[in-house]
């Protein structure tokens, strides 16, 4: 017996008997055996709406010259690979190429960027439906591997005994408008992002979120006037401003009359800033005992309170938001007009929805969204073990690298690692395999797109549901 999915409502009372050999409860009176009930999954209009709560998934096309048409069906690109004519060009996301020639109809198609220092947020929305969209997670690490870089060059330096002088490689010689490697380093993955998309779809429009921040009213609420001009180190040297705010003692073991150190709240490693609020005073047997933890962790939460939140963000919003908008020469809109529409939209706080309102999205309807993550290619690591040899460092790039996607025992597992020079691999389940036991099938790439990550409103369902 068909067992029973749903009970509408409003079911249609006049319908007709259904005859059935293989059910003699069905035929037992000229009524359906449930009165006023109809099987959900018999109504094409119940599937229609059931469909609707599925996210949209799309297979990227290109033409037979590489250059991006519009998506297809999973279905329709089936069967273009089983006739052969198309083949395979990456597998995440899934894009194929066409073999024979294509008229290349085209769509107007809009990219919305929501532009950040953690994470950026895009979405490609046409007149009905969205395209594509996610969440990329940029890296966090350059500034410590900006600052090991330096280390190594300066220990290179000392081992050698005459170093011809180098002025051309100073600050105040570059070019106007240089950046710092840090936040050169954001705004590329901004623009690498952006030709990425363009790979896969005919992007017609661009627009970007930018918006201005007054770092010093984040700090303090109540500024006005000439207070900006009078910062709070007025009158003071750091050193003696932070004796006088702590009282001369240690801000952890309060012992006075002893030499103290000038000390980070938040580690720098950490993602803490220099700004004098993230400071504070502590003797040496302190400083070291802290190490490389936060004032909580060491246990002070008292001096916790005193750090503020980092204003890197709102540095490189305000450094590089006109600067990118100027390279692409494209449309631009501001947060307070993405909130207003998201909110009016019942859509939740996340970056992709911002993204989806910033391209003009409404009542399209909604992509499965792909989670991108940024990682480092090369590895700059000290060879240490070479048995009576100098350092090195490690050049030689294996045909397996991490965030490469292979294929052991049936199953698609990502790449952790790669030891043994590049005889063994770590997979994603944390075991060992022979590089000669596995497949490559994507090699791991600066900016990798993974899972899908459906984007959610408030509520946990979806605004199409």
């Amino acid at each position: 017996m068909q067992k029973l999915l749903e009970e509408l409502k409003n079911p249609l009372r006049d319908a007709s008997q259904v005859p059935n050999s293989g059910s003699s409860v069905l035929n037992k009176e000229k009524t359906l055996s449930v009165p006023s009930k109809v099987l959900a999954n018999n109504n094409p209009d119940v599937n229609r709406l059931g469909n609707r709560r599925k996210h949209l998934t799309l297979v990227f096309v290109l033409n037979k010259s590489g250059k991006a048409l519009m998506p297809c069906s999973p279905r329709k690109a089936r069967v273009l690979l089983e006739n052969r004519r198309a083949k395979v060009v990456t597998r995440c996301p899934f894009t194929i190429q066409l073999l024979y020639g294509s008229s290349g109809y085209k769509q107007p198609i809009t990219l919305g960027i929501d532009s950040g220092f953690k994470t950026i947020g895009f979405s490609a929305v046409n007149s009905s439906k969205e395209l594509l969209t996610g969440e990329v997670k940029l890296r966090t690490d350059v500034s410590a591997k900006l600052t090991e870089r330096r280390m190594y060059r300066k220990q290179k330096r000392n081992k050698l005994w005459y170093r011809k002088p180098r002025w051309s490689n100073r600050t105040s010689t570059k070019k106007k408008g240089w950046l710092a490697p840090s936040i050169k380093h954001k705004l590329d993955a901004h623009l690498s992002l952006i030709e990425r998309i363009k790979k896969l779809l005919p992007i017609s429009n661009i627009i970007i979120e930018v918006a201005s921040f007054d770092t010093q009213k984040m700090v303090n609420s109540e500024i006005s006037g000439v207070e900006y001009q009078q910062g709070e180190l007025q009158g003071y040297e750091i050193r003696e401003y932070l004796l006088e705010k702590w009282g001369r003692k240690c801000a952890y073991c309060g012992k006075t009359d002893i030499p103290l150190e000038i000390e980070h709240i938040i580690p720098k490693s950490r993602g803490g800033s220099n700004r004098v609020f993230n400071l504070t005073i502590s003797c040496n047997k302190c400083n070291q005992k802290k190490s490389n933890k936060t004032a909580i962790e060491f246990g002070h939460p008292e001096v916790q309170k005193q750090a503020k939140e980092s204003l890197k963000a709102t540095a490189f919003m305000n450094t590089v938001r006109w600067k990118l908008v100027n390279m692409l020469g494209c449309k631009w809109t501001y947060g307070y007009i993405t909130k207003h529409n998201r909110i009016k939209l019942g859509l939740g706080k996340s970056h992709s929805n911002d993204a989806f309102v910033i391209a003009g999205g409404t009542e399209q309807e909604r992509a499965a969204g792909y989670s991108v993550s940024q990682h480092r290619r090369n590895n700059r690591c000290l060879q240490l073990n070479r048995k009576g040899f100098k350092p090195s460092i490690r050049r030689r790039r294996y045909k397996l690298q991490p965030h490469s996607l292979v294929k052991y025992l049936g199953k698609t597992l990502a790449i952790k690692g790669v030891c043994h020079y590049g005889e063994q691999v770590l997979l994603e389940n944390k075991k060992y395999i022979s590089a000669m036991k596995v497949k490559l099938l994507k090699f791991g790439e600066g900016i990798n797109f993974w899972r899908y990550a459906i984007p959610l409103t408030p509520k946990g369902v979806s605004p199409l549901a």
